[in-house]
Order: C-alpha cells, then sequence, then structure tokens
C-alpha cells in the first residue's frame, strides 16, 4: 500500500518500533540499521517509518542486506550521499502495523508494545505493555506500572490486533505482587 503524499501525518498508533539506524556507511547513502524485528524482510514492504524530530516519515527502500542476525545495511531511495545517511544516525525506526497484520501469520513481541492486557477470569483491564523483556528464555511483557507478566503460550488466550488487547489467563496471585 504506497503512501499518498498528500496524507502527510503517520500517527503513532498506526506504526511501532523495530529499531534503530546507526552511522553512514560507504559514501552511497547506506545506514546501518540495528533492528529487534526482521518483520521487514518477512512481510513485502517497500518502506520503513522514521522519527525525524519527532515526525513520522516513510522512507522507501531501495535495498538492504544483512550483516548479521541484528544488523543490515540500507539504501534509502532519497538518500544518495554519506551527508545525508549521516543525518539520519539515530534515527528509530518504525514499522506499519497494517501491513505486518496482513503479511505476518502471527504478530512479532515488539508489535505487542502498547497493546493492553486483559485478565480473561475477570474482564478486567491489568495494565498496557511498555515493553517486552526478552534477556532471558523467559519473555515478560514489562507494564507501564512496572508489573511484569510471562508472556507465555501456555497463558495467552487471545491476541486482538484490531483492539490491541490481550486476554490472558493470568496466574492467580500474580497480580497481588505488585
Amino acid at each position: 500500500m504506497p503512501i499518498n503524499p498528500i496524507h502527510p501525518m503517520i500517527r503513532a498508533e498506526e506504526v511501532y518500533k523495530i529499531g534503530r539506524l546507526g552511522k553512514a556507511h560507504g559514501v552511497k547513502g547506506e545506514v546501518s540499521f540495528q533492528f529487534d524485528d526482521d518483520i521487514f524482510d518477512r512481510v513485502d514492504a517497500d518502506y520503513l517509518v522514521l522519527d525525524i524530530d519527532g515526525i513520522l516519515v516513510p522512507f522507501f527502500m531501495e535495498e538492504y542486506r544483512f550483516r548479521s542476525d541484528t544488523i543490515c545495511l540500507v539504501k534509502f531511495k532519497s538518500v544518495d550521499t554519506q551527508q545525508r545517511a549521516q543525518e539520519l544516525t539515530g534515527c528509530d525506526v518504525f514499522f506499519p502495523r497494517a501491513l505486518a497484520e496482513e503479511g505476518d501469520e502471527m504478530p512479532s513481541l515488539s508489535m505487542l508494545v502498547g497493546f493492553e492486557i486483559v485478565n480473561n477470569a475477570n474482564g478486567e483491564t491489568v495494565g498496557r505493555i511498555a515493553a517486552i523483556d526478552d534477556s532471558t528464555a523467559n519473555i515478560l511483557f514489562e507494564l507501564e506500572d512496572g508489573t511484569l507478566i510471562p508472556a507465555s503460550d501456555d497463558l495467552i488466550e487471545v491476541i486482538d490486533a484490531e483492539q490491541q488487547q490481550i486476554k490472558m489467563n493470568i496466574p492467580q496471585g500474580l497480580l497481588a505482587l505488585r
């Protein structure tokens, strides 16, 4: 789905963060991209969204190549010099939720940031996911209030991407710890 240049605003709720741009690479405008989510490679996407001074701007990709499991080099169509690439250093990189939902069978973890957790037992909203802690084998949802909830398949009942909700069977006593 191409971006309509007449529609100037991409809203924050329409995208989710997948990484950050690093230093310029070479003199032809390539830039390193450290990513947490390779959705841009799994889903057919022509562009990534960059946060340029607080404004979400689409940048169309000419090509990219992987350097490792978490770093690739990206050449954007409108970036043809090392100086222009250097101006993008440090920009956060986002991916459109609509493209991710269309093309991927299962939402990626980073896409779940901002979703509400709902306790399936009583229908109450537990909180909103602020971050995903995947530093250990046991992945955790970190809520805005600091509460940690295991992101276990055994506990997740339904992920509703449209409503941005996750219905979970939360073990009794887990919420009493907060």
